[in-house]
Protein backbone atom coordinates (compact mmCIF):
# COMPACT_ATOMS: atom_id res chain seq x y z
CA UNK A 1 0.00 0.00 0.00
CA UNK A 2 2.41 2.57 1.10
CA UNK A 3 4.39 2.06 -2.43
CA UNK A 4 1.77 2.36 -4.40
CA UNK A 5 0.45 5.72 -2.71
CA UNK A 6 4.20 6.63 -3.52
CA UNK A 7 4.02 5.72 -7.49
CA UNK A 8 0.81 7.93 -7.17
CA UNK A 9 2.05 11.07 -5.53
CA UNK A 10 4.81 11.37 -7.27
CA UNK A 11 2.98 11.19 -10.53
CA UNK A 12 0.94 13.86 -9.07
CA UNK A 13 4.61 15.85 -8.63
CA UNK A 14 5.48 14.99 -12.05
CA UNK A 15 2.09 16.41 -13.58
CA UNK A 16 2.40 19.97 -11.58
CA UNK A 17 5.84 20.36 -11.49
CA UNK A 18 5.67 23.09 -14.31
CA UNK A 19 2.54 24.65 -13.35
CA UNK A 20 2.46 28.15 -11.89
CA UNK A 21 1.50 29.43 -8.45
CA UNK A 22 -1.98 29.24 -7.28
CA UNK A 23 -3.20 32.87 -6.98
CA UNK A 24 -4.19 33.99 -3.43
CA UNK A 25 -7.95 33.58 -2.59
CA UNK A 26 -9.36 36.81 -2.96
CA UNK A 27 -10.44 37.96 0.75
CA UNK A 28 -12.93 40.89 -0.05
CA UNK A 29 -16.16 39.04 0.40
CA UNK A 30 -18.59 40.38 3.23
CA UNK A 31 -17.73 39.12 6.34
CA UNK A 32 -21.75 39.53 7.72
CA UNK A 33 -24.54 40.40 6.25
CA UNK A 34 -25.89 41.55 9.89
CA UNK A 35 -25.98 44.81 11.07
CA UNK A 36 -23.20 45.11 14.47
CA UNK A 37 -27.07 45.76 16.58
CA UNK A 38 -26.33 42.64 19.17
CA UNK A 39 -29.92 42.81 19.43
CA UNK A 40 -30.17 42.34 15.89
CA UNK A 41 -27.82 39.32 16.05
CA UNK A 42 -29.53 38.19 19.22
CA UNK A 43 -33.30 37.91 17.49
CA UNK A 44 -31.47 36.79 14.53
CA UNK A 45 -30.03 33.42 16.37
CA UNK A 46 -33.20 33.29 17.58
CA UNK A 47 -35.15 33.37 14.92
CA UNK A 48 -32.69 30.80 13.05
CA UNK A 49 -32.32 28.60 16.02
CA UNK A 50 -35.87 28.02 15.59
CA UNK A 51 -36.52 27.76 11.91
CA UNK A 52 -34.16 24.67 12.30
CA UNK A 53 -36.81 23.29 14.96
CA UNK A 54 -34.81 24.26 18.00
CA UNK A 55 -37.25 25.13 21.01
CA UNK A 56 -35.02 28.59 22.01
CA UNK A 57 -35.80 30.71 25.38
CA UNK A 58 -34.33 33.35 26.87
CA UNK A 59 -33.53 34.43 30.54
CA UNK A 60 -31.44 35.60 33.26
CA UNK A 61 -29.01 34.41 35.26
CA UNK A 62 -30.92 34.38 38.01
CA UNK A 63 -33.57 32.46 35.95
CA UNK A 64 -31.74 30.36 34.70
CA UNK A 65 -31.98 27.15 37.34
CA UNK A 66 -35.70 27.57 37.34
CA UNK A 67 -36.03 26.96 33.85
CA UNK A 68 -33.36 24.41 33.58
CA UNK A 69 -35.37 22.64 35.94
CA UNK A 70 -38.74 23.31 34.16
CA UNK A 71 -37.46 21.75 30.86
CA UNK A 72 -36.37 18.96 32.30
CA UNK A 73 -39.95 18.30 33.93
CA UNK A 74 -41.28 18.80 30.86
CA UNK A 75 -39.82 16.28 29.21
CA UNK A 76 -39.92 13.95 32.15
CA UNK A 77 -36.01 13.66 32.56
CA UNK A 78 -34.90 11.90 35.70
CA UNK A 79 -31.51 12.01 35.35
CA UNK A 80 -28.91 14.16 33.52
CA UNK A 81 -25.47 14.17 32.76
CA UNK A 82 -23.29 16.71 33.84
CA UNK A 83 -19.90 17.73 32.11
CA UNK A 84 -17.28 19.12 33.89
CA UNK A 85 -17.32 22.87 34.31
CA UNK A 86 -20.43 23.12 33.95
CA UNK A 87 -21.47 26.04 37.03
CA UNK A 88 -23.40 24.09 39.96
CA UNK A 89 -25.86 26.58 39.90
CA UNK A 90 -27.55 26.24 36.56
CA UNK A 91 -28.97 22.54 38.35
CA UNK A 92 -29.42 23.51 41.21
CA UNK A 93 -33.30 23.38 41.34
CA UNK A 94 -33.68 20.41 38.93
CA UNK A 95 -34.92 17.20 40.97
CA UNK A 96 -32.99 14.59 38.34
CA UNK A 97 -30.56 12.43 39.25
CA UNK A 98 -27.13 14.14 38.21
CA UNK A 99 -24.40 11.62 36.88
CA UNK A 100 -20.97 12.90 35.86
CA UNK A 101 -18.67 11.70 33.56
CA UNK A 102 -16.65 10.14 35.92
CA UNK A 103 -14.80 7.07 34.25
CA UNK A 104 -16.18 7.98 31.60
CA UNK A 105 -19.37 6.72 30.82
CA UNK A 106 -19.88 4.22 28.39
CA UNK A 107 -22.35 4.02 25.79
CA UNK A 108 -25.00 1.99 27.31
CA UNK A 109 -24.86 4.27 30.48
CA UNK A 110 -25.19 7.41 28.39
CA UNK A 111 -27.79 5.64 26.44
CA UNK A 112 -29.84 4.82 29.08
CA UNK A 113 -29.75 8.79 30.51
CA UNK A 114 -32.27 11.44 29.37
CA UNK A 115 -30.95 14.49 28.93
CA UNK A 116 -27.74 16.53 29.06
CA UNK A 117 -27.10 20.14 30.05
CA UNK A 118 -24.29 22.06 28.44
CA UNK A 119 -22.57 25.38 28.02
CA UNK A 120 -21.24 26.38 24.31
CA UNK A 121 -18.11 27.59 22.47
CA UNK A 122 -20.01 30.15 20.53
CA UNK A 123 -23.37 30.73 18.22
CA UNK A 124 -23.53 31.52 14.90
CA UNK A 125 -26.20 34.09 14.13
CA UNK A 126 -27.14 33.68 10.12
CA UNK A 127 -26.94 30.30 10.15
CA UNK A 128 -28.43 28.95 13.41
CA UNK A 129 -25.51 27.30 14.54
CA UNK A 130 -24.11 26.33 18.06
CA UNK A 131 -20.19 25.03 18.16
CA UNK A 132 -18.98 22.83 21.11
CA UNK A 133 -15.38 22.34 21.11
CA UNK A 134 -15.15 20.22 24.99
CA UNK A 135 -14.09 22.98 27.04
CA UNK A 136 -15.69 23.66 30.13
CA UNK A 137 -19.23 23.02 30.56
CA UNK A 138 -19.58 20.81 27.49
CA UNK A 139 -17.82 17.76 28.08
CA UNK A 140 -16.72 15.40 24.96
CA UNK A 141 -18.90 14.88 21.99
CA UNK A 142 -20.32 11.66 23.45
CA UNK A 143 -22.27 13.64 26.14
CA UNK A 144 -24.12 15.86 23.33
CA UNK A 145 -25.22 13.26 20.79
CA UNK A 146 -26.40 9.89 22.88
CA UNK A 147 -29.09 11.04 25.39
CA UNK A 148 -32.31 11.79 23.85
CA UNK A 149 -32.24 15.81 25.16
CA UNK A 150 -30.02 18.54 24.95
CA UNK A 151 -30.04 21.53 26.86
CA UNK A 152 -27.61 23.92 25.10
CA UNK A 153 -27.04 27.52 27.14
CA UNK A 154 -25.63 30.48 25.27
CA UNK A 155 -24.73 33.23 26.97
CA UNK A 156 -25.95 36.97 24.85
CA UNK A 157 -24.02 38.77 23.31
CA UNK A 158 -20.25 37.37 24.73
CA UNK A 159 -20.85 33.84 23.15
CA UNK A 160 -22.67 35.02 20.23
CA UNK A 161 -21.24 35.95 16.10
CA UNK A 162 -23.21 37.25 13.70
CA UNK A 163 -21.40 34.77 10.71
CA UNK A 164 -18.95 32.27 10.27
CA UNK A 165 -16.09 34.44 9.23
CA UNK A 166 -16.47 36.17 12.36
CA UNK A 167 -16.54 32.81 14.01
CA UNK A 168 -13.60 31.55 12.67
CA UNK A 169 -10.89 33.15 14.55
CA UNK A 170 -12.42 32.17 17.26
CA UNK A 171 -12.84 28.37 17.19
CA UNK A 172 -9.49 26.57 17.64
CA UNK A 173 -9.07 24.05 14.85
CA UNK A 174 -6.74 21.65 17.12
CA UNK A 175 -10.15 20.84 19.34
CA UNK A 176 -13.08 18.60 18.66
CA UNK A 177 -15.77 20.60 17.29
CA UNK A 178 -19.44 19.99 17.24
CA UNK A 179 -21.38 21.86 14.96
CA UNK A 180 -24.94 21.82 15.75
CA UNK A 181 -28.40 23.72 13.83
CA UNK A 182 -31.05 21.91 14.99
CA UNK A 183 -31.93 18.59 16.70
CA UNK A 184 -30.39 15.40 14.67
CA UNK A 185 -32.91 14.89 11.89
CA UNK A 186 -32.57 13.05 8.28
CA UNK A 187 -34.79 11.98 5.34
CA UNK A 188 -35.62 9.11 3.36
CA UNK A 189 -36.20 9.06 -0.22
CA UNK A 190 -39.45 10.39 0.31
CA UNK A 191 -38.31 13.13 2.27
CA UNK A 192 -40.04 11.82 5.25
CA UNK A 193 -38.02 13.58 8.22
CA UNK A 194 -37.10 11.69 11.05
CA UNK A 195 -35.46 13.49 14.21
CA UNK A 196 -33.16 11.69 16.50
CA UNK A 197 -31.39 9.26 14.63
CA UNK A 198 -27.61 10.72 14.61
CA UNK A 199 -28.32 12.69 18.05
CA UNK A 200 -30.60 13.99 20.26
CA UNK A 201 -34.28 13.89 19.62
CA UNK A 202 -35.00 17.61 21.36
CA UNK A 203 -32.71 20.39 21.17
CA UNK A 204 -33.44 23.27 23.77
CA UNK A 205 -31.15 26.32 23.70
CA UNK A 206 -31.75 28.92 26.48
CA UNK A 207 -30.20 32.64 25.69
CA UNK A 208 -29.22 33.89 28.15
CA UNK A 209 -28.96 37.68 29.62
CA UNK A 210 -31.49 40.45 28.98
CA UNK A 211 -34.68 39.37 28.26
Amino acid sequence: MSASRERILARVRAAVADAPEAPEPARDYLESHTSDDPDEILDLLHENLADYRAIVHRATEAELPALIAELLGTHSARSVVVPDGLPDAWLADTTAAQRTDDGPLTPYELDAIDAVVTGCALAIAETGTIVLDAGPGQGRRALTLVPDLHICVVRAPGQIVASVPQAMPRIDPTRPLTWISGPSATSDIELDRVEGVHGPRTLEVVLLGRV
